[in-house]
């Protein structure tokens, strides 16, 4: 599969956390990031559905707020 790079604008603490992830975590988030754009864009769904969706499968995988918060904490 072809790649390309593209520059997006986030928040500071995301930047962080991207820039300070080892290089197999970035290339996790590289992916998913680029599965649901890709998912957003032939679906045509709202960012807010997408954003939800996700919240939705995390939650129900076992993501809690306190473990989403620890691992953001990480450094």
């Amino acid at each position: 599969m072809e790649t390309k790079t593209i520059t997006i604008r986030v928040n500071a603490e995301v930047a962080r956390i991207f820039e300070t992830a080892s290089e197999e975590e970035r290339r996790k988030l590289e992916a998913l990031l680029s599965l649901k754009l890709g998912d957003v864009t032939r679906r045509k769904k709202t960012l807010e559905a997408v954003m939800h969706d996700i919240s939705q499968n995390a939650q129900t995988r076992g993501l809690t707020p306190e473990i989403l918060n620890s691992i953001l904490a990480e450094e």
